[in-house]
């Protein structure tokens, strides 16, 4: 029988991270960017950003944390979740900055093949306990468009759109996001 826990991501787990976020990348957004994209995408230039986002966290409200499957000899991470105080990457175009009190959630990944095993929701669920500590009183995050995985997911536990949306350029081709956000008291 397998388990399924979160904890604090430590900085052994960026490599894990890494390869989880380019493997989810490449699976659940290949209809969405340009393949050469992908493709050019680095592991170890990942692995070192989620080193530092895990070793020098700009506030102790910033958090990395990681899903894991433990089964009867073996544990997997099989996903993560990165958030913070909401900064400038939160904000839609022009936008003034958000309040001190909203949290926004960076990354939210589960491995494709580790999907619908609820790593999901134990990360959101662990991310809200977080937040609520931290004094947030809502949480705002970018999906794509297109995901309705990430869409459906995210709106199945009380997030909505907020009115919010941008378009990121990648290679010349502009990937439409909306953003979603949610009280943390009804999260």
């Amino acid at each position: 029988m397998a388990l399924g826990f979160v904890r604090p991501a430590r900085p052994e787990d960026a490599g894990e991270i890494a390869r989880i976020q380019l493997s989810t990348w490449r699976s659940a957004y290949r209809r969405m960017f340009p393949p050469h994209v992908l493709a050019g995408l680095d592991e170890d230039y990942l692995a070192r950003g989620w080193t530092e986002a895990i070793t020098a966290t700009p506030s102790a409200r910033h958090r990395v944390l990681i899903a894991v499957e433990q089964a009867e000899n073996s544990a997997h991470v099989v996903g993560f979740a990165a958030s913070g105080p909401a900064d400038e990457q939160a904000l839609a175009p022009e936008e003034e900055p958000l309040p001190e009190d909203v949290a926004a959630v960076t990354d939210l990944l589960i491995e494709p093949r580790w999907g619908r095993r609820g790593h999901g929701s134990r990360l959101l669920a662990a991310a809200v306990d977080n937040w609520r500590d931290d004094g947030f009183r809502t949480a705002v995050a970018w999906v794509y468009d297109a995901d309705s995985v990430m869409r459906k997911f995210l709106g199945s536990t009380g997030w909505e759109p907020d009115g919010a949306s941008r378009a990121l350029d990648v290679d010349d081709l502009l990937v439409p996001q909306i953003r979603l956000h949610v009280a943390v008291s009804d999260a």
